[in-house]
């Protein structure tokens, strides 16, 4: 069987260990919804297991060498596969905007993209799983008073449930990545609709750890808040002292301010 050349320009690395790809197809729960979409299924090692599943599978895939060899190669896929770049697509014509779960061995160089576009689709993406670099992934897993603690664990964890599953070796892939991967499972949250406005509640995450070192007061600046607002307490803290329900009360009081 003729084999897809991993393009470095793609961040290609093929997962080639049966055992793991069944281990992350089976981390989804397969629960509340039909539809599933792959995101670079490369030579298809997680396809396989996923065609085995009683669900509706479409794949993303950029390459065209590997959407030929799936064509070729896996039957239950042909007209099923979209050869296109996952960032650029309207993801609400997937599935006739029916919600889907979203799988896949990730490029390391888009991880954090694909995260914010499913972030940014969330009313249409119920559960989550895949591979990441191990330092991304636990950045998104990370909970608050860790300095791993960050912009985009603040924003996963908003919205979702995320679960650092399993680290996975570099030798299990080809080529070999010079770094360790891990499995994160996201799961959307039953009241994922903020008590805030989401766009402010974004902004102030974004603005306050743009300047980690800084206490809120000084951090937040920007806002022009008053001197009788910023004597409140939280604006001791620095951002990664903050949960998320603490950074949607903090969205309240200042968008309650500049309204006013």
């Amino acid at each position: 069987m003729r084999s897809v050349k991993p393009k470095k320009s793609l961040g290609q690395h093929f997962l080639k260990d049966k055992n793991i790809a069944v281990k992350i197809v089976d981390s989804l729960t397969y629960n509340g919804y039909k539809n599933l979409l792959e995101i670079g299924p490369g030579m298809g090692i997680l396809t396989k297991e996923l065609v085995k599943k009683d669900i509706n599978i479409k794949v993303v895939e950029i390459d065209k060498e590997s959407v030929n060899f799936l064509t070729n190669n896996i039957t239950p896929l042909r007209g099923n596969i979209l050869n296109k770049d996952f960032l650029k697509i309207n993801l609400s014509d997937i599935f006739n905007s029916e919600p889907y779960a979203i799988i896949g061995n990730f490029p390391y160089n888009i991880s954090s993209q694909i995260v914010f576009r499913v972030l940014e689709n969330k009313d249409l993406i119920p559960e989550f799983c895949g591979m990441f670099q191990k330092e991304v992934a636990e950045r998104i897993c990370e909970d608050y008073g860790s300095k791993k603690y960050g912009i985009l664990s603040v924003y996963c964890k908003a919205f979702y449930s995320t679960e650092y599953l399993f680290d996975v070796s570099s030798n299990v892939f080809f080529p070999e990545p010079k770094v360790t991967s891990a499995v994160v499972r996201f799961t959307r949250k039953e009241n994922y609709k903020l008590d805030c406005d989401e766009i402010s509640f974004l902004n102030i995450v974004k603005t306050a750890f743009n300047h980690r070192r800084k206490t809120l007061r000084n951090s937040l600046k920007v806002f022009n808040l008053s001197d009788n607002l910023r004597e409140d307490s939280i604006f001791d803290l620095r951002p990664e002292q903050l949960s998320v329900e603490n950074f949607i009360n903090l969205t309240i009081m200042i968008d309650s301010e500049i309204k006013n």
